[in-house]
Protein backbone atom coordinates (compact mmCIF):
# COMPACT_ATOMS: atom_id res chain seq x y z
CA UNK A 1 0.00 0.00 0.00
CA UNK A 2 1.16 3.37 -1.06
CA UNK A 3 2.08 6.03 1.15
CA UNK A 4 -0.94 8.29 -0.26
CA UNK A 5 -2.92 5.01 0.65
CA UNK A 6 -1.99 4.95 4.13
CA UNK A 7 -3.12 8.49 5.28
CA UNK A 8 -6.60 8.69 3.22
CA UNK A 9 -7.24 4.54 4.82
CA UNK A 10 -6.35 6.13 8.60
CA UNK A 11 -8.13 9.10 7.74
CA UNK A 12 -10.79 7.92 6.62
CA UNK A 13 -10.68 4.99 9.73
CA UNK A 14 -10.47 8.01 11.89
CA UNK A 15 -13.57 9.77 10.33
CA UNK A 16 -15.66 6.66 10.07
CA UNK A 17 -15.51 5.85 14.13
CA UNK A 18 -16.71 9.32 14.47
CA UNK A 19 -19.33 8.95 12.04
CA UNK A 20 -22.98 8.66 13.84
CA UNK A 21 -25.83 7.35 12.14
CA UNK A 22 -28.28 10.34 13.01
CA UNK A 23 -26.36 13.32 13.20
CA UNK A 24 -23.65 15.37 12.46
CA UNK A 25 -20.46 15.77 14.57
CA UNK A 26 -17.74 18.63 15.11
CA UNK A 27 -14.40 17.57 14.76
CA UNK A 28 -11.21 19.58 15.54
CA UNK A 29 -8.79 19.03 12.48
CA UNK A 30 -6.06 19.48 14.18
CA UNK A 31 -6.61 16.73 16.59
CA UNK A 32 -7.53 14.55 14.15
CA UNK A 33 -3.94 15.60 12.28
CA UNK A 34 -2.11 15.04 16.09
CA UNK A 35 -3.65 11.54 16.24
CA UNK A 36 -2.85 10.59 12.69
CA UNK A 37 0.76 11.88 13.72
CA UNK A 38 1.36 9.36 16.66
CA UNK A 39 0.29 6.56 14.98
CA UNK A 40 2.60 6.84 12.10
CA UNK A 41 6.81 7.43 13.05
CA UNK A 42 7.92 8.41 9.35
CA UNK A 43 5.03 11.29 9.47
CA UNK A 44 7.37 13.97 8.37
CA UNK A 45 9.41 12.22 6.32
CA UNK A 46 6.89 11.09 3.94
CA UNK A 47 5.29 14.95 3.54
CA UNK A 48 2.14 13.72 5.86
CA UNK A 49 0.46 17.10 6.19
CA UNK A 50 0.45 17.11 2.19
CA UNK A 51 -1.21 13.83 2.05
CA UNK A 52 -3.07 14.42 4.98
CA UNK A 53 -4.53 17.68 3.33
CA UNK A 54 -5.53 15.89 0.35
CA UNK A 55 -7.14 12.86 1.85
CA UNK A 56 -9.31 15.82 4.06
CA UNK A 57 -10.08 17.53 0.43
CA UNK A 58 -11.42 14.18 -1.04
CA UNK A 59 -13.14 13.19 2.04
CA UNK A 60 -14.82 17.21 1.56
CA UNK A 61 -15.22 16.50 -2.26
CA UNK A 62 -17.37 13.00 -1.11
CA UNK A 63 -19.48 15.21 1.20
CA UNK A 64 -18.35 13.06 4.20
CA UNK A 65 -16.53 16.17 5.52
CA UNK A 66 -18.17 19.60 5.18
CA UNK A 67 -15.66 22.73 6.54
CA UNK A 68 -17.00 25.00 8.93
CA UNK A 69 -16.30 28.48 7.67
CA UNK A 70 -15.85 30.63 10.43
CA UNK A 71 -12.95 32.36 9.30
CA UNK A 72 -10.56 29.59 11.69
CA UNK A 73 -7.70 27.61 9.78
CA UNK A 74 -5.55 24.95 11.33
CA UNK A 75 -2.32 27.49 10.55
CA UNK A 76 -0.72 25.09 8.22
CA UNK A 77 -0.06 25.49 4.13
CA UNK A 78 -2.52 24.69 2.65
CA UNK A 79 -4.19 26.16 4.90
CA UNK A 80 -7.48 23.71 6.29
CA UNK A 81 -10.34 25.11 8.13
CA UNK A 82 -9.78 24.64 11.74
CA UNK A 83 -13.23 22.83 12.23
CA UNK A 84 -15.29 20.18 10.43
CA UNK A 85 -18.92 18.42 10.34
CA UNK A 86 -18.90 14.90 10.02
CA UNK A 87 -21.61 13.92 7.96
CA UNK A 88 -23.89 11.54 9.39
CA UNK A 89 -22.68 7.87 8.47
CA UNK A 90 -24.78 6.84 4.66
CA UNK A 91 -26.01 2.96 5.21
CA UNK A 92 -27.68 1.02 3.05
CA UNK A 93 -31.06 -0.09 3.37
CA UNK A 94 -31.53 -2.80 5.56
CA UNK A 95 -35.11 -3.76 5.84
CA UNK A 96 -36.69 -6.74 3.51
CA UNK A 97 -38.58 -4.43 0.80
CA UNK A 98 -41.04 -7.45 0.71
CA UNK A 99 -42.02 -6.61 4.47
CA UNK A 100 -42.43 -3.47 3.85
CA UNK A 101 -45.02 -4.04 1.40
CA UNK A 102 -46.83 -6.31 3.54
CA UNK A 103 -46.77 -2.58 5.75
CA UNK A 104 -47.53 -0.53 3.14
CA UNK A 105 -51.16 -0.62 3.71
CA UNK A 106 -50.59 1.12 6.62
CA UNK A 107 -47.53 3.14 5.97
CA UNK A 108 -46.22 5.32 3.68
CA UNK A 109 -42.17 4.23 3.58
CA UNK A 110 -41.25 7.17 1.23
CA UNK A 111 -39.08 8.94 4.54
CA UNK A 112 -37.17 5.72 5.53
CA UNK A 113 -36.51 5.38 1.18
CA UNK A 114 -34.62 8.88 1.33
CA UNK A 115 -32.83 8.53 4.92
CA UNK A 116 -31.63 4.74 5.47
CA UNK A 117 -30.00 5.42 8.22
CA UNK A 118 -33.14 5.11 9.96
CA UNK A 119 -33.68 1.91 8.79
CA UNK A 120 -32.46 0.04 12.05
CA UNK A 121 -33.89 -2.77 13.59
CA UNK A 122 -35.01 -0.72 16.56
CA UNK A 123 -37.03 1.17 14.59
CA UNK A 124 -38.49 -2.03 12.16
CA UNK A 125 -39.52 -3.20 15.90
CA UNK A 126 -41.47 -0.32 16.58
CA UNK A 127 -42.95 -0.02 13.04
CA UNK A 128 -44.22 -3.90 14.10
CA UNK A 129 -45.63 -3.33 17.19
CA UNK A 130 -47.61 0.09 15.47
CA UNK A 131 -48.85 -2.16 12.79
CA UNK A 132 -50.21 -5.04 14.96
CA UNK A 133 -52.05 -2.04 17.13
CA UNK A 134 -53.34 -0.53 14.22
CA UNK A 135 -55.31 -3.89 12.91
CA UNK A 136 -57.80 -3.86 16.04
CA UNK A 137 -57.19 0.00 16.62
CA UNK A 138 -61.45 0.04 16.28
CA UNK A 139 -61.69 -1.98 19.23
CA UNK A 140 -58.95 -0.26 21.53
CA UNK A 141 -60.35 2.40 24.10
CA UNK A 142 -58.32 5.72 24.07
CA UNK A 143 -55.94 6.21 26.94
CA UNK A 144 -52.87 8.19 28.07
CA UNK A 145 -49.42 9.17 25.71
CA UNK A 146 -47.57 7.41 28.45
CA UNK A 147 -49.65 4.14 28.39
CA UNK A 148 -50.01 3.94 24.89
CA UNK A 149 -46.14 4.21 24.93
CA UNK A 150 -44.95 1.66 27.13
CA UNK A 151 -47.67 -0.80 25.32
CA UNK A 152 -45.69 -0.09 21.99
CA UNK A 153 -42.15 1.02 22.74
CA UNK A 154 -41.42 -0.69 26.12
CA UNK A 155 -41.17 2.89 27.61
CA UNK A 156 -43.76 4.96 28.52
CA UNK A 157 -41.62 8.35 27.93
CA UNK A 158 -40.54 7.42 23.94
CA UNK A 159 -42.64 10.08 22.74
CA UNK A 160 -42.08 12.52 25.37
CA UNK A 161 -38.32 12.61 26.73
CA UNK A 162 -36.06 13.04 23.43
CA UNK A 163 -33.27 13.80 25.83
CA UNK A 164 -33.04 10.18 26.90
CA UNK A 165 -35.23 8.75 23.85
CA UNK A 166 -33.99 10.89 20.81
CA UNK A 167 -35.93 8.32 18.93
CA UNK A 168 -38.87 9.11 19.43
CA UNK A 169 -38.52 12.41 18.19
CA UNK A 170 -40.06 12.46 15.10
CA UNK A 171 -41.10 8.99 15.16
CA UNK A 172 -45.25 9.72 14.15
CA UNK A 173 -43.87 12.03 11.31
CA UNK A 174 -41.63 9.51 10.35
CA UNK A 175 -44.67 6.84 9.75
CA UNK A 176 -47.04 9.95 9.07
CA UNK A 177 -49.24 8.11 11.66
CA UNK A 178 -51.53 10.34 14.39
CA UNK A 179 -52.03 10.41 17.74
CA UNK A 180 -55.84 10.03 17.29
CA UNK A 181 -55.22 6.92 15.10
CA UNK A 182 -53.05 5.35 17.91
CA UNK A 183 -55.78 6.10 20.57
CA UNK A 184 -54.02 8.12 22.88
CA UNK A 185 -54.27 11.63 24.15
CA UNK A 186 -51.47 14.00 25.88
CA UNK A 187 -53.10 14.53 29.14
CA UNK A 188 -51.96 17.66 31.28
CA UNK A 189 -51.40 17.41 35.02
CA UNK A 190 -54.65 18.88 36.99
CA UNK A 191 -54.12 21.66 38.37
CA UNK A 192 -54.71 23.24 42.02
CA UNK A 193 -57.85 25.28 42.52
CA UNK A 194 -59.79 26.89 45.99
CA UNK A 195 -63.41 27.46 45.68
CA UNK A 196 -64.88 30.33 47.73
CA UNK A 197 -66.95 29.10 50.62
CA UNK A 198 -70.50 28.88 50.26
CA UNK A 199 -70.41 28.86 46.53
CA UNK A 200 -71.46 25.87 44.29
CA UNK A 201 -70.05 24.82 40.87
CA UNK A 202 -72.80 26.26 38.94
CA UNK A 203 -71.98 30.06 40.62
CA UNK A 204 -68.59 30.33 39.56
CA UNK A 205 -68.32 32.97 36.94
CA UNK A 206 -65.41 34.75 37.45
CA UNK A 207 -61.99 32.82 37.61
CA UNK A 208 -58.67 34.34 39.33
CA UNK A 209 -55.45 32.31 37.69
CA UNK A 210 -52.47 33.05 39.56
CA UNK A 211 -48.39 32.15 38.53
CA UNK A 212 -46.97 31.33 41.98
CA UNK A 213 -47.79 29.36 45.10
CA UNK A 214 -46.89 32.23 47.78
CA UNK A 215 -49.86 34.77 46.34
CA UNK A 216 -52.36 31.57 45.81
CA UNK A 217 -52.39 31.58 49.16
CA UNK A 218 -52.82 35.48 49.75
CA UNK A 219 -55.40 35.00 47.33
CA UNK A 220 -56.96 32.58 49.43
CA UNK A 221 -56.72 34.70 52.34
CA UNK A 222 -58.07 37.88 50.57
CA UNK A 223 -61.00 36.07 49.16
CA UNK A 224 -62.07 34.81 52.60
CA UNK A 225 -62.01 38.08 53.86
CA UNK A 226 -63.67 39.62 50.53
CA UNK A 227 -60.95 41.81 49.73
CA UNK A 228 -59.86 40.29 46.58
CA UNK A 229 -59.96 42.69 42.99
CA UNK A 230 -62.95 40.87 40.70
CA UNK A 231 -64.51 38.94 43.78
CA UNK A 232 -63.72 35.23 41.81
CA UNK A 233 -65.64 32.39 42.88
CA UNK A 234 -62.65 30.22 41.59
CA UNK A 235 -58.70 30.78 42.14
CA UNK A 236 -56.24 28.48 40.09
CA UNK A 237 -52.42 27.89 41.00
CA UNK A 238 -50.58 28.04 37.40
CA UNK A 239 -47.78 26.99 38.94
CA UNK A 240 -45.41 28.97 36.22
CA UNK A 241 -45.75 27.55 32.72
CA UNK A 242 -47.74 24.42 33.66
CA UNK A 243 -50.36 25.89 33.53
CA UNK A 244 -50.47 25.95 29.76
CA UNK A 245 -51.05 22.79 29.66
CA UNK A 246 -53.30 21.77 32.72
CA UNK A 247 -56.10 24.65 31.29
CA UNK A 248 -57.68 21.77 29.00
CA UNK A 249 -58.54 20.20 32.42
CA UNK A 250 -61.15 23.13 33.53
CA UNK A 251 -63.72 22.33 30.69
CA UNK A 252 -63.67 18.67 31.56
CA UNK A 253 -63.98 19.78 35.38
CA UNK A 254 -66.76 22.66 34.87
CA UNK A 255 -69.89 22.99 33.18
CA UNK A 256 -69.60 24.38 29.72
CA UNK A 257 -70.77 28.33 29.96
CA UNK A 258 -68.93 31.69 29.80
CA UNK A 259 -66.31 32.68 32.18
CA UNK A 260 -64.43 35.50 32.86
CA UNK A 261 -60.54 34.22 33.10
CA UNK A 262 -58.25 36.74 35.18
CA UNK A 263 -54.19 36.14 35.06
CA UNK A 264 -51.54 37.79 36.95
CA UNK A 265 -48.08 36.08 36.97
CA UNK A 266 -44.85 38.12 37.65
CA UNK A 267 -43.88 41.14 35.99
CA UNK A 268 -41.06 39.65 34.20
CA UNK A 269 -40.51 37.77 30.23
CA UNK A 270 -41.99 34.76 31.46
CA UNK A 271 -44.93 36.07 32.92
CA UNK A 272 -45.88 38.25 29.53
CA UNK A 273 -44.92 34.82 27.52
CA UNK A 274 -47.52 32.28 29.88
CA UNK A 275 -50.54 34.97 29.62
CA UNK A 276 -50.21 35.37 25.82
CA UNK A 277 -49.40 31.80 24.99
CA UNK A 278 -53.06 31.15 26.95
CA UNK A 279 -54.71 33.46 25.02
CA UNK A 280 -53.54 32.59 21.53
CA UNK A 281 -54.25 28.42 22.54
CA UNK A 282 -57.71 29.02 23.45
CA UNK A 283 -59.05 32.08 21.39
CA UNK A 284 -62.79 30.56 22.53
CA UNK A 285 -62.10 31.51 26.49
CA UNK A 286 -62.48 35.14 27.57
CA UNK A 287 -58.45 35.49 29.16
CA UNK A 288 -57.02 38.69 30.26
CA UNK A 289 -54.80 40.28 32.56
CA UNK A 290 -55.54 40.83 35.94
CA UNK A 291 -55.07 44.49 35.72
CA UNK A 292 -56.03 46.02 38.93
CA UNK A 293 -53.96 43.21 40.77
CA UNK A 294 -50.66 44.13 38.45
CA UNK A 295 -51.09 47.88 38.62
CA UNK A 296 -50.73 47.49 42.51
CA UNK A 297 -47.63 45.15 41.32
CA UNK A 298 -46.53 48.62 39.48
CA UNK A 299 -46.86 50.30 42.64
CA UNK A 300 -44.03 48.22 44.37
CA UNK A 301 -40.67 49.16 41.78
CA UNK A 302 -38.85 50.03 44.54
CA UNK A 303 -38.68 45.79 45.16
CA UNK A 304 -37.64 45.21 41.46
CA UNK A 305 -35.17 42.49 41.02
CA UNK A 306 -33.19 41.37 38.18
CA UNK A 307 -34.64 39.02 35.23
CA UNK A 308 -34.25 35.29 35.61
CA UNK A 309 -30.96 34.02 34.11
CA UNK A 310 -32.25 32.09 31.11
CA UNK A 311 -35.56 33.47 30.53
CA UNK A 312 -36.64 34.12 27.09
CA UNK A 313 -36.98 37.68 26.25
CA UNK A 314 -39.82 37.38 23.81
CA UNK A 315 -40.54 41.08 21.88
CA UNK A 316 -43.66 39.81 20.49
CA UNK A 317 -45.41 38.84 23.85
CA UNK A 318 -43.59 41.87 25.74
CA UNK A 319 -45.56 43.86 22.91
CA UNK A 320 -49.43 41.90 23.12
CA UNK A 321 -49.09 42.32 26.97
CA UNK A 322 -48.27 45.74 27.42
CA UNK A 323 -51.20 46.99 25.27
CA UNK A 324 -53.62 46.39 27.54
CA UNK A 325 -52.07 48.91 30.05
CA UNK A 326 -51.92 53.32 29.70
CA UNK A 327 -49.09 54.88 27.95
CA UNK A 328 -47.66 55.84 31.46
CA UNK A 329 -47.78 51.85 33.08
CA UNK A 330 -46.50 51.20 29.96
CA UNK A 331 -43.86 53.41 29.82
CA UNK A 332 -42.67 51.58 33.46
CA UNK A 333 -43.77 48.12 32.17
CA UNK A 334 -41.12 49.21 28.92
CA UNK A 335 -38.31 50.53 31.84
CA UNK A 336 -38.79 47.05 34.00
CA UNK A 337 -37.63 45.54 30.08
CA UNK A 338 -34.52 48.06 29.10
CA UNK A 339 -33.29 47.70 32.95
CA UNK A 340 -33.28 43.96 32.64
CA UNK A 341 -35.72 44.05 35.81
CA UNK A 342 -38.91 42.05 37.16
CA UNK A 343 -40.78 42.59 39.09
CA UNK A 344 -42.25 39.39 41.09
CA UNK A 345 -45.56 38.34 42.61
CA UNK A 346 -44.57 37.87 46.06
CA UNK A 347 -44.35 41.84 46.49
CA UNK A 348 -48.26 41.02 47.23
CA UNK A 349 -48.75 39.88 50.73
CA UNK A 350 -51.37 40.37 53.24
CA UNK A 351 -49.25 43.25 54.75
CA UNK A 352 -48.66 45.13 51.46
CA UNK A 353 -52.38 44.69 50.71
CA UNK A 354 -53.69 46.64 52.76
CA UNK A 355 -51.98 49.72 51.61
CA UNK A 356 -54.83 49.74 49.02
CA UNK A 357 -57.50 49.03 51.19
Amino acid sequence: MGTIDIIETRVRGFIGDIQHPKQKKRININDLEHQLRKLLDDYYEMDGYSLFYHAIETLQTEGQLIPILNNQYNGRTPALALYYWVNIKVQEAKWDRLEMMKLSDQFDFSYYERHPQWQTKEEWTRIRNVYTFLQSHQEREIVSVEERCLELFGHEKFLLDSDHFPDGKGFLTRIKISEDKLKMVNYGEPFVFWMKQGKEVSDIQRVLIVENLSFFHTSIKLLQANQLDYEPELIIYGEGTKIEQSFSFFFSMFPPKSYLFYYVGDLDAAGYGILIRLIEKYPDCCIQPALKIYRKMLECMEQMNDQKIGQTQNIKYRDLFIQWFTEEEQALLLQLWQENKRIPQEVLTIESWRRWM
